[in-house]
C-alpha cells in the first residue's frame, strides 16, 4: 500500500510539474509576442464593407501587422473600433494617419497607414489608457461614394419636373423660331445684302472724312508757324502798349489824382444841369415838329384856300 501511495504520490507531483511547464512555456511565449507587437485603435466614421479581422495593415505600402479586432463602439454605433496590432518598431507617429484602401477595384480591404514626418514626436496613449488612437482620413472610396451622390443629388434637382417642362417650353420656342426665319428667309438675305451695302458705304466715308482731316491737318500744320509769329508780333504790341500805358498814368498821375479828388465832385451839377439841357431839348424838338409857324412866328399858320 505504501509502495502504491509513493507511485501516486510521484505521478501526481510530475503531472503538476508538466502543467506548471506547460503553463509557463505560454505565458513565456505570449510574454514574448506582446513585447514584439504594439497594439493602436483606430475609429473610422464611415462603413468598412469588407474589412474583416485578421486583415492586412500596411505603412506607406508595406504590411507592418494584421486586424485583431473589430467592433461597433457602443457609445455610437455609426462608428467602427478596429484594433490594429503593429510590429513593435514601427515609428506610428502623431501625424499618422489611417485610411480604408484596398487592392484594385476589386480586391481585399485593408488599413493602409501614411503620413509620419521625421520632427513629429511618437504617438502615445491617452491618460487612463494603455492603447494609442491613431486618426483617421477619408478613403478615397469615401471619397468618391461621396462625389457620386452629390452628383446623382444634382443630377435629381437638374432634370425635375420644372425643369423639364421648361426645356421643352425653350425647345418648342426655338422651333417656331427656327420657323418664322425659314419662312422670311428672303428678306432676310436682303437685310444682309442691305447691311453689307451700307458697311461698304461707311468705309467710304470715313475714308474720305480721314482724307479730310489729314489734308486740314496738313495746312494747319503749314500755316502754324506764320500764326504763332503773328500772336507772338500782337502779343509784343500789347506788352509795348500796356507800357506805354503805365508810362501815361505814371507821368500824369498828379493830374489824376487831382481831377479824382477835385474835378469829380463838379461833375455831378454839371451832369444835373446836362440832363435838364437835354429834356428841354426833346420839348423843343416835339414843338417844332407839332406847329413849327406857331412857335417861331407867335401864330398860327395861314389857311390854305380851298374853292367850292
Amino acid at each position: 500500500m505504501e509502495t502504491r501511495a509513493n507511485y501516486v504520490l510521484i505521478g501526481s507531483f510530475a503531472l503538476l510539474a508538466t502543467v506548471f511547464l506547460l503553463l509557463f512555456v505560454l505565458w513565456a511565449t505570449k510574454f514574448g509576442a506582446d513585447r514584439s507587437w504594439q497594439r493602436y485603435q483606430v475609429v473610422f466614421t464611415e462603413p468598412v464593407v469588407g474589412l474583416t479581422e485578421g486583415a492586412g495593415v500596411q505603412y506607406n505600402g508595406i504590411s507592418v501587422g494584421t486586424v485583431d479586432k473589430l467592433s461597433l463602439d457602443p457609445a455610437d454605433p455609426r462608428r467602427v473600433v478596429a484594433l490594429l496590432k503593429l510590429k513593435a518598431d514601427i515609428p506610428v507617429k502623431v501625424d499618422t494617419r489611417a485610411k480604408l484602401s484596398q487592392q484594385g477595384i476589386t480586391g481585399v480591404p485593408f488599413i493602409l497607414l501614411s503620413g509620419g514626418s521625421p520632427n513629429a514626436p511618437l504617438l502615445q496613449p491617452p491618460p487612463g489608457s494603455d492603447i494609442a488612437v491613431i486618426r483617421t482620413e477619408p478613403s478615397a472610396l469615401q471619397n468618391i461614394a461621396d462625389t457620386a451622390n452629390r452628383l446623382v443629388a444634382r443630377l435629381d434637382e437638374l432634370l425635375s419636373e420644372d425643369n423639364i417642362r421648361h426645356i421643352n417650353a425653350t425647345l418648342a420656342n426655338l422651333e417656331q423660331t427656327s420657323a418664322a426665319l425659314a419662312a422670311h428667309r428672303q428678306d432676310i438675305a436682303q437685310l444682309v445684302v442691305n447691311a453689307r451695302d451700307a458697311s461698304a458705304s461707311l468705309k467710304t466715308t470715313l475714308d474720305t472724312a480721314n482724307g479730310t482731316l489729314q489734308g486740314l491737318d496738313r495746312n494747319l500744320v503749314q500755316r502754324l508757324p506764320a500764326v504763332l509769329d503773328k500772336l507772338d508780333a500782337s502779343i509784343a504790341r500789347l506788352d509795348a502798349a500796356a507800357g506805354n500805358a503805365d508810362a501815361l498814368i505814371r507821368e500824369n498821375r498828379p493830374a489824376i489824382r487831382s481831377f479824382t479828388h477835385d474835378g469829380l465832385p463838379q461833375l455831378e451839377p454839371t451832369l444835373v444841369e446836362l440832363r435838364g439841357l437835354v429834356r428841354d431839348l426833346r420839348v423843343l424838338s416835339g414843338r417844332l415838329q407839332g406847329n413849327p409857324a406857331r412857335y417861331l412866328l407867335g401864330r398860327d399858320a395861314p389857311k390854305e384856300y380851298e374853292p367850292k
